[in-house]
């Protein structure tokens, strides 16, 4: 009779280093998109965001890419799709937003996006939560709006929704779509390799619609080139672009695709840390209560019973 020991916990320190990390460099691109709109143009700032991520990264993966360079053809179109939602839509759609409707809204309808990924994964990658899980899914997401309402729950009543919140739906279901893909499709590249492919596949597919905004000479898309202009993209590219996309993939990967969506429940916490540091934007009683809800409640998603496998890979 042979003994099978059980599975080896996802949850090891580099996948709860991962989970407070990403937030961490996503939270830059508040900062980016608060000073884009009078610098550079939405696709102009995701394209450039992109390629230049792309590059930077295939700096580190050549070697792979090189060895492997056969094998890229074929995962061509997985490439594209993917670039098409993670860095066309989720990228510029948002700073297309975000001159149309309020932060608190694309705060609030970007936060389906766990729910949404959630059910995408049961659906097709068989990642099923517990009721535990779910009352972590659900205790997060009341910690998100407390902290985007700043605590006043009768305002809900009062949030208006405007054209651009279309935008962002879009991009909260683009976001799903491509969580859940980048988790079903294999792969014959490790994570660094495969974003450097999906990279410079978004930033190709940006680049006709970035040309075409600036010849349109409307006021908004119009773009300053300059050492400030340089300075936000390298930031975008570092940070939200490599930075983010990798170790979200990497988590993924570990502990499947529902959970590691739950690391967007901890952006607006991390945006107020990093505006508090940056820009001397005040700390408030209701970001420390929202952290005191979110915190529980990425902890009670993330557990597991004793000897059940992991998320599928």
């Amino acid at each position: 009779m042979t003994h099978q020991s059980p599975r080896k916990n996802p949850y090891s320190l580099l996948s709860w280093l991962l989970i407070f990390s990403i937030p961490a460099f996503w939270s830059v691109n508040y900062l980016v998109a608060r000073r884009a709109p009078a610098l550079i143009s939405p696709h102009a700032l995701a394209f450039a965001r992109w390629a230049m991520a792309a590059l930077l990264l295939s700096v580190f993966a050549w070697p792979e890419l090189k060895a492997k360079r056969r094998l890229i053809w074929a995962e061509r179109w997985h490439a594209l799709a993917l670039g098409m939602l993670g860095m066309w839509i989720c990228g510029a759609w948002v700073y297309i937003a975000a001159r149309t409707t309020a932060a608190n809204n694309i705060a609030l309808i970007y936060a389906l996006s766990p729910m949404f990924i959630a059910l995408g994964a049961a659906l097709f990658l068989k990642e099923h939560l517990r009721k535990r899980q779910w009352m972590g899914v659900v205790l997060a997401l009341v910690g998100l709006v407390h902290v985007v309402i700043q605590g006043r729950w009768n305002a809900i009543a009062s949030i208006e929704f405007f054209a651009g919140d279309l935008w962002v739906m879009g991009c909260a279901i683009a976001w799903a779509l491509y969580s859940v893909l980048l988790k079903r499709w294999p792969t014959s590249f490790s994570p660094l390799a495969r974003l450097v492919l999906i990279a410079s596949a978004g930033a190709l597919f940006t680049l006709p619609l970035a040309l075409i905004e600036a010849a349109s000479g409307l006021p908004f898309t119009q773009t300053v080139w300059n050492w400030q202009t340089a300075g936000l993209v390298l930031a975008a590219a570092v940070f939200p672009s490599s930075g983010a996309y990798l170790a979200y993939g990497v988590l993924q990967k570990r502990i499947g695709a529902a959970r590691t969506a739950l690391v967007l429940y901890l952006g607006p916490l991390y945006a107020a840390a990093l505006a508090w540091f940056v820009l001397g934007e005040p700390l408030h009683i209701y970001h420390a209560i929202g952290a005191l809800i979110i915190l529980p409640g990425i902890f009670l998603a993330s557990q597991s019973k004793p000897g059940l496998p992991p998320a599928r890979e």
